[in-house]
């Protein structure tokens, strides 16, 4: 049972069951990961001869080029996987349990930002810590699916009266 995982993405639109050993768990700092993600770099964890099923949806595909497409739900916007002639990576921060997969190479560190390897260097703060400057966090209802697999889902929709950004952005 130690070699099953699961995950998804926000909504819980798609789910995913991956079965047996993955091959490699990495950090892929290229600028198409970057992009991809959003993100400084790309948490990916290689599915090699693992089981992969789409339990619940599939993802809607990019192809970034020639040779990559990338998954991603097409409700909700999360990065699902990356997948090339080499074989299909998904994202790690997707799994249910994603502390259980730690990277163990950096790929494409030609693109690495400067200070990422800085971070751990930053100050600390738990969400709670912020309330004085953003009260709206005591009261956040989060609409997340949770870190299970579920019988049924359902998206969920925000109530009329939820804040949204102005074009000034507050």
């Amino acid at each position: 049972m130690n070699d099953v995982y699961t995950g998804g993405c926000q909504c819980g639109a798609i789910r995913f069951r991956l079965e047996g050993p993955y091959q490699d768990a990495s950090i892929c700092h290229c600028r198409m990961c970057q992009k991809a993600f959003g993100n400084y770099f790309a948490p990916l964890v290689s599915v090699g001869e693992a089981a992969l099923t789409w339990t619940r949806g599939k993802p809607k595909y990019f192809r970034s080029s020639n040779y990559v497409r990338r998954g991603f739900c097409e409700e909700c916007g999360t990065p699902l996987c990356y997948e090339a002639p080499d074989g299909v990576g998904l994202a790690v921060g997707a799994f249910d349990e994603p502390g259980r997969i730690a990277p163990t190479v950096q790929f494409g560190v030609e693109g690495k930002v400067d200070y990422v390897d800085h971070l751990h260097e930053l100050p600390e703060r738990v969400t709670e810590d912020d309330l004085a400057a953003a009260p709206f966090l005591a009261h956040i209802v989060n609409y997340q699916h949770p870190d299970h697999d579920t019988h049924e889902w359902s998206p969920r929709t925000e109530p009329a009266d939820h804040w949204r950004p102005t074009e000034e952005g507050v």
